[in-house]
């Protein structure tokens, strides 16, 4: 037995420790993702301010769209490698790869180049946070696989909020949130090299033989079902993650509330994102993945749909914002956890990259339609009322999803048996 496998598990204790390894490195991980994925949105107006490089409106959306087509394709094609090569060697491979490219994005000349080390960037970014929800499943019991997605996602929002703490600190400095960035990542890369271990699951995998599998394997009949369901959950649970993130104090705005108002709305919107990390993953774990996904992209509806009503109470308004977030940012990891739990170890890295990457195209899709709506004039109330037929589609995309992950199993070994 090779050493890596050995390491994996030598006795109680260095289970509990190489748990609780990975447990830190993943979340510090998709913590890292959180922050490079807000970062350029918090500098976008200070480049624009000093004129860098003869940035325009229309260079920084570029820019920032390239930087999202990178993320999704990272996130499409780690799965397959992931599944094929560890988790672990992909999860350090990605995080040095966006390091190293962030480090060096202050010293771009020119427009083009900025735009290609983002997109660049994007490509290791990308691959972070799949491998980081699949380790972290794999580390905990089945019946903790909802709570692992979510609790891991609130690195996610813990490193957006550092970003919009620094870039207010910074001001006109912003290189130095890119360099922060990458020495921090390597550091991480470094430790990670010398602390974090495989997953068992994938090891027993490697020593069954099973361990190779191509993305066509998520195209079978029984598991065909689940993935169309969820790629579409995933894709309009991002869609409103990122329509929202970037669009509220606009509607908020339009609606009639003042600025400051506004603003304060998405920091309540993301302040019930993390509550609502930590209880759907609990609620999930002891009522069920499908049902829970359900009822969030349910409640979520009716939030958005009361968003559309101009509020005269600041109280009330923030109580509806805070339940929005609830509902809305767990809504979408839930779909991630129902993937760890559906799939076996086999190809659970493939799906959930899938579901990744495609959720990302709704990340770019959400804002876009957002801004054309707010750009026609009709941002308040059309714009919560699209954000509330999209959680319709993705409470219909979780209904068809298959309930029972024993026999979607069995069904696979009768059509491959």
């Amino acid at each position: 037995m090779a050493s890596a496998t050995t390491s994996d598990a030598p006795g109680q204790s260095g289970r509990a420790g190489n748990s609780t390894w990975t447990v830190i490195l993943c979340w510090i991980t998709v913590l890292l993702e959180g922050y490079d994925l807000v970062v350029l949105g918090a500098i976008i107006p200070t480049l624009l301010k000093t004129h860098h490089l003869g940035m325009t409106a229309g260079d920084a959306t570029t820019i920032a769209t390239l930087s999202l087509v990178g993320v999704a394709i990272g996130a499409v094609c780690v799965g397959p490698l992931a599944d094929r090569l560890g988790r672990r060697r992909l999860l350090i491979g990605s995080v040095a790869l966006f390091s190293l490219l962030t480090l060096v994005v202050p010293l771009a000349d020119s427009v083009a180049m900025f735009a290609a080390l983002r997109l660049l960037a994007g490509l290791g970014l990308g691959a972070c946070m799949p491998v980081s929800l699949t380790m972290m499943a794999e580390h905990m019991p089945a019946g903790r696989r909802a709570r692992a997605s979510t609790l891991t996602m609130t690195g996610y929002h813990t490193g957006a909020v550092i970003t919009s703490l620094l870039a207010l600190q910074v001001t006109d400095d912003w290189e130095i949130l890119f360099y922060l960035l990458g020495a921090v990542g390597l550091v991480v890369a470094a430790i990670q090299w010398f602390k974090l271990p495989e997953s068992e699951a994938f090891v027993r995998a490697k020593q069954d033989g099973t361990q190779r599998v191509p993305f066509t394997e998520l195209l079978k009949p029984a598991y065909l079902r689940a993935g169309i369901g969820i790629w579409v959950a995933s894709f309009m649970g991002l869609l409103l993650v990122y329509g929202l993130n970037t669009w509220l104090p606009k509607l908020m705005n339009d609606a009639g509330y003042p600025v400051p108002t506004a603003v304060t709305q998405l920091l309540v919107l993301n302040v019930g994102g993390v509550v609502g990390l930590v209880l759907g993953g609990f609620v999930a774990d002891r009522r069920g993945i499908k049902g829970t996904t359900m009822g969030w992209f349910a409640v979520s509806v009716v939030m958005l749909a009361c968003l559309s009503i101009r509020m005269e109470s600041d109280l009330l308004l923030n109580v509806v914002v805070f339940f929005t977030g609830v509902f809305v940012f767990s809504a979408q990891v839930l779909v991630y956890a129902y993937v760890t739990d559906f799939y076996p170890a086999s190809v659970r890295s493939t799906a959930l990259g899938s579901a990744s990457g495609i959720g990302r195209i709704g990340s770019i899709v959400g804002p876009s339609i957002t801004g054309a709506l707010v750009s026609s004039g009709v941002g308040h109330p059309w714009g919560f009322y699209f954000f509330a037929a999209v959680a319709v589609f993705g409470f219909l995309a979780v209904l068809t999803l298959p309930r029972s992950v024993a026999g979607a199993r069995s069904e696979v070994d009768k059509t491959t048996g």
